[in-house]
């Protein structure tokens, strides 16, 4: 992977992520900065892909950082958290690898030969294996910056006097 490719893969990624903000109908002033978070993100996980780290752990990676941009984007915009990290995060979904797992399950119904549906069930197992470890890393990468910085994300409520 060449930087101009992680760069337009970020940039792509940043679409997206505008894109999936739009389908969730958040406030227009968080656009950009969705974008600029989930531009971010695509580029903590395409660099650290390209530095030799897995797929897995570059994804953690990534939720971690954009977890973390995320807590201090909604203090700045005065939105919750959620409104950035869940639009971000989305266009990192595997969705390639639990593609070629779905069309993987379907060969194996008319596959014949031994050998080819061992190897057939070894890729299927194989890709459904990654799909699962990055939604989990996604998941915990995210989670982890909202509780480590639980008391920072909650606003002081003021008891009411009676």
């Amino acid at each position: 992977m060449e930087i101009v490719e992680i760069i337009t893969k970020s940039i792509a990624a940043g679409i997206a992520g505008i894109g999936f903000s739009i389908l969730f109908n958040v406030p227009q002033r968080t656009l950009l900065p969705i974008g600029i978070i989930s531009a971010i993100g695509g580029m903590v996980k395409f660099g650290s892909m390209f530095l030799g780290i897995g797929i897995v752990f570059a994804s953690f990676l990534a939720a971690i950082i954009i977890g973390l941009v995320s807590i201090r984007m909604a203090h700045y915009k005065d939105s919750p958290p959620l409104v950035f990290y869940i639009p971000s995060v989305i266009p990192m979904v595997p969705g390639y690898f639990i593609y070629k797992m779905m069309l993987g399950i379907m060969s194996l119904t008319s596959v014949n030969n031994t050998d080819v549906y061992i190897q057939n069930l070894i890729d299927t197992a194989n890709n459904g294996t990654k799909a699962i470890f990055i939604l989990i890393s996604l998941g915990i990468g995210v989670a982890v910056p909202m509780l480590i910085t639980r008391k920072e994300t909650i606003k002081k409520i003021t008891p009411k006097q009676e």
